[in-house]
C-alpha cells in the first residue's frame, strides 16, 4: 500500500451505505465519500496540482475531510486553514506554501477570495468542484504519479518566533501511524468518533484516518457544544459517538462542571487524550464513571504525524500523581539524548524519535529542518534521520517514559532547576483547582501560579503546596481566574498568561 486513497477503495468496497463522515447538518456514507473526494479530486487535477500543495479555506465541517481526501485524488497535498485565524497569519502561511489553489466555499469565498488575491493565488468553490463528473483516467493518471514518499499534507504549527512552521508529512507517514493507531485501540467499523479537534491541528490525524483504515465513522461534534458540557454529553449520546481523543482541556470541561454527573453518560468505550499533560483528578472523574473503558495517555508532536509514545492507564493514580507518556508505539523508535550521547536510566534527556511516523520536514523552512531533523548520533554507520522533540524525558523503574517538561521551559530558581509542570501537578492535587499553569516571573525573579476555580482557595493552596514542594518550588504569587483563556487548539494559552506577569501583586 502505497497511497492514503487506497484506505478509502477499501472502506468503500466494504461498507458502502455505512455512515462516515458526519457533522450537524448532514451525514455521507462512505460510497458518497468516495463519489464526492473523486469529484474534487477531477476538478483540481484539471488544474494540474499534482505534488502541489492546495490550501482548505474552509470552516469545521463534513466539507472540509472531504476536501482533503479529494486533494489526494488529484495528486496534490493539502494544507487546512482556519478562516477565523487573523488574515496576517493567513498571509504568511500563503507566502510560504505557495499554494497553486485555495479551495474554499460559498460561505467564505469572499475573505478567501481577498486572501487569494493578495497573494496572487486563484480560488475555487467547494460546491462547483464537488459537482464535477469525475473522470476516472484523470484520476488514474494522478493516482499512478504518487509515490508513498510524496506528501499527502502540510500542517502548519506556531513557531517559537511566530513564524508558522509547516510540517511536512507523507502518505507513508499516515499509513503507518493509522495501521498503528487502528491496531493499538482496536477501532472497527463499530466505532464512532467524536471529533473535538480541529482540522489544522495534528490530533484529527488520529480521528480522520484511523476512521478511513477501520471504514469507522466519523462525527465532527459542534464546536459550540464545548460551553455547555450537559448538551455536549447528550449529543454524543444522540450521536452514538463511543470513542473520543480529546485534549485535557476539553475533557476538563466535562469534569469541572461534573455533567456526567447529571445526564446518562455516553456509550464510551475509550477516552484518550494528548496535546498537554492531563490533570489526574480530571482522569480521575471520568474513570469513575466508566471503568470498563480504555484510557490512554497520548505523547507525541506534529512532527510525528500524531504520537510516537503512549500508556494505556492499567491502575489507580492519586490525584497529584502524573501519568507516564509510557512506551514507543509498535514500529516506532523512542531515543532519550544527554549531550550526544543515550541517557542513563532515571536521567533526563531529549526525547527523540525516529521510524517511519517521522516527518519529511518543514515546508519551505530548509534550516530550521536541518535544526530538528538531525542525524542519529548513535548511528554513526550509516545516515538514519531523528527529530529532536525538544522535550525532556525520562526512564522510570518500570521501564515508563516520563514526560519531564520542555528544554526551553525549565526555570532556573535561587540555583534549582524546577520542572513548572512538577508544580503544576501539585496544585491540581488540591479539590477545586480545575487547572494551573506556572510560570517564571523574571524581570521580579519569582514563580507565578495561575489557577483555575469557582472559589478563592489562595491560602488553601499555599498550605497544600507547602506540604507537597519544597521551598524553591512555592510560587511566590497566585492568581485565581474563573477561567484560563485557551489557544485556538484548546490548549491553555501560556503566551496569553504571560502577557498578565506584570499586572500581578
Amino acid at each position: 500500500m502505497h497511497h492514503i486513497l487506497e484506505l478509502l477503495d477499501a472502506a468503500a468496497a466494504r461498507r458502502p451505505d455505512g455512515p462516515a463522515v458526519c457533522d450537524e447538518r448532514c451525514c455521507l456514507t462512505w460510497s458518497q465519500v468516495k463519489a464526492e473526494a473523486e469529484a474534487v479530486g477531477t476538478a483540481l487535477a484539471k488544474l494540474d496540482v499534482q505534488r502541489r500543495p492546495v490550501a482548505l479555506y474552509l470552516a469545521r465541517g463534513a466539507a472540509c475531510p472531504l476536501a482533503m481526501l479529494g486533494t489526494l485524488a488529484a495528486g496534490g497535498f493539502y494544507a487546512v486553514l482556519d478562516p477565523a485565524q487573523p488574515a496576517d497569519r493567513i498571509q504568511r502561511i500563503l507566502q510560504r506554501l505557495r499554494p497553486a489553489v485555495i479551495l474554499t466555499d460559498d460561505a467564505d469565498c469572499d475573505a478567501a477570495g481577498s486572501a487569494g488575491a493578495q497573494a496572487g493565488v486563484p480560488v475555487l468553490r467547494y460546491e462547483q468542484a464537488a459537482q464535477t463528473a469525475p473522470d476516472a483516467a484523470l484520476l488514474a493518471g494522478a493516482r499512478a504519479g504518487t509515490i508513498d514518499a510524496d506528501l499527502a499534507y502540510v500542517l502548519f504549527t506556531s513557531g517559537s518566533t511566530g513564524e508558522p512552521k509547516g510540517v511536512a508529512v507523507t502518505h507513508r507517514n499516515v499509513l503507518a501511524y493509522s495501521e498503528w493507531a487502528v491496531e493499538a485501540f482496536r477501532f472497527d467499523e463499530t466505532t464512532v468518533f467524536g471529533n473535538q479537534t480541529p482540522f489544522y491541528f495534528s490530533m484529527s490525524v488520529t480521528d480522520l484516518f484511523g476512521a478511513l483504515r477501520a471504514a469507522a465513522r466519523l462525527e465532527i461534534l459542534p464546536r459550540r457544544l464545548f460551553s455547555f458540557p450537559v448538551q455536549l454529553l447528550e449529543y454524543l449520546t444522540a450521536r452514538g459517538v463511543n470513542t473520543i481523543y480529546w485534549v485535557p482541556t476539553a475533557l476538563g470541561i466535562v469534569a469541572n462542571w461534573k455533567a456526567l454527573d447529571y445526564t446518562a453518560p455516553p456509550p464510551l468505550r475509550a477516552v484518550l487524550f494528548a496535546g498537554e499533560v492531563m490533570p489526574t483528578p480530571c482522569m480521575n472523574y471520568w474513570r469513575r464513571h466508566y471503568p470498563d473503558a480504555v484510557f490512554a495517555n497520548l505523547y507525541g508532536p506534529t512532527e510525528t504525524t500524531d504520537i510516537c509514545a503512549y500508556y494505556v492507564v492499567d491502575r489507580d493514580f492519586a490525584d497529584a500523581e502524573p501519568l507516564p507518556i509510557g512506551r514507543p508505539c509498535e514500529n516506532c523508535g523512542v531515543l532519550l539524548l544527554k549531550d550526544g550521547r543515550a541517557a542513563a536510566p532515571g536521567e533526563e534527556g531529549e526525547l527523540c524519535a525516529r521510524g517511519s511516523f517521522v516527518a519529511a520536514g518543514y515546508y519551505a523552512m530548509p534550516d530550521k529542518t536541518a535544526e530538528r531533523f538531525v542525524r542519529n548520533p548513535l548511528q554513526p554507520d550509516y545516515p538514519e534521520t531523528i527529530y529532536r522533540t525538544g522535550d525532556l524525558a525520562r526512564l522510570d523503574g518500570d521501564g515508563l517514559l516520563r514526560y519531564c517538561g520542555r528544554i526551553d521551559s525549565q526555570i532556573k530558581h535561587l540555583g534549582y532547576r524546577i520542572e513548572p509542570g512538577e508544580v503544576e501537578a501539585a496544585a491540581q492535587g488540591l479539590p477545586g483547582v480545575e487547572a494551573a499553569v506556572c510560570l517564571y516571573d523574571g524581570q521580579r525573579a519569582r514563580l507565578a501560579l495561575f489557577y483555575q476555580s469557582r472559589r478563592k482557595l489562595d491560602d488553601a493552596l499555599r498550605a497544600h503546596l507547602a506540604g507537597a514542594l519544597p521551598p524553591y518550588m512555592r510560587p511566590a504569587v497566585l492568581h485565581r481566574m474563573r477561567a484560563i483563556p485557551q489557544n485556538a487548539n484548546g490548549k491553555l494559552d501560556r503566551a496569553a498568561l504571560r502577557g498578565l506577569l506584570d499586572e500581578l501583586e
